[in-house]
């Protein structure tokens, strides 16, 4: 299957058929940097991008409507490609039991989408919740600036952890100094990390940026996950990198390194030690 995109259907069919035991948790890249993981029997949707939109090279492989699996579901940040204000209220709807983990400045944000007040969770930096078994910290974030406010920080990474399986999604954000002692204090099973990286010319024309490959790479190499996951280089033609050169990049810098780059709906099982063997034939 690595390779073919499922269909809508068969792909919410495979996320719900798929059985794991405690250290091992699945993952399926959406494109850009979202992502749905699967732990135990907890499905959990980070940065859901499903909006249509003419400028994605990468297209939506679910509707928001067709997410009735949803139990959590984070936004980092309120850009649309993180918060997307066309698939959060869809996901409400069709999941009506799922949290949504927000970046506490974001809160009456998605609310207004049309989630219900209940479910909607803020966060500031070093701040937990515990959804459906899933412990949620907060990591502080650097999307070009931490842009911090009296509610909290409005931009943020997260690390999860259910079942012995522990991973860190960061959002959009640049290495900052911290970043590594927070998440050296994890034993983390993978890091979801963006690599579209910076220049004058995005700045300029609001185009806020990220850590490039290479910061990418020498973040996860201190770091040491079992497994590393570049995003956030495929969606956007003027916004975009080379994930084979972040891979070549780790190879040269860190060979005993395992990353993952595929196609978006492949099934990635992960937990502990990481090779291509587990990879789906």
């Amino acid at each position: 299957m690595a390779g073919i995109a499922l269909s809508h259907d068969r792909l919410i069919a495979e996320i719900n058929a798929t059985e794991l035991v405690d250290g091992k948790a699945a993952f399926w890249w959406l494109g850009q940097l979202s992502f749905v993981v699967k732990v135990g029997p907890t499905v959990i949707y980070l940065d859901p991008y499903l909006a249509e939109n003419p400028a994605r090279r990468t297209p939506p492989l679910l509707r928001p409507e067709e997410v009735t699996n949803a139990w959590l579901c984070t936004g980092s940040h309120d850009h649309g490609d993180h918060i997307d204000p066309e698939s959060l209220p869809g996901i409400a709807a069709a999941s009506p039991d799922c949290k949504f983990v927000v970046p506490n400045p974001h809160v009456e944000r998605v609310i207004g989408l049309g989630c219900d007040p209940e479910s909607v969770i803020g966060l500031r930096p070093e701040e937990t919740a515990v959804v459906a078994g899933v412990k949620v910290t907060a990591v502080k974030a650097r999307h070009e600036t931490f842009d911090e406010t009296d509610l909290g920080f409005p931009h943020l990474g997260y690390v999860l952890e259910a079942d012995d399986v522990c991973f860190y999604h960061a959002g959009d954000t640049l290495v900052y100094e911290g970043l590594l002692t927070t998440l050296s204090q994890y034993d983390l099973d993978a890091m979801f990390l963006p690599i579209n990286g910076r220049d004058a010319t995005r700045f300029r024309a609001g185009c806020l940026g990220n850590m490039t490959y290479q910061e990418a790479v020498d973040l996860a190499g201190d770091v040491q996950p079992q497994l590393v996951v570049p995003a956030h280089y495929d969606m956007f033609a003027n916004n975009s990198a080379d994930p084979e050169a972040f891979a070549d990049y780790l190879d040269a810098r860190y060979p005993g390194l395992p990353c993952w780059i595929g196609p978006p709906g492949e099934k990635v099982i992960f937990g502990g030690p990481w090779s291509q063997n587990d990879r789906p034939a």
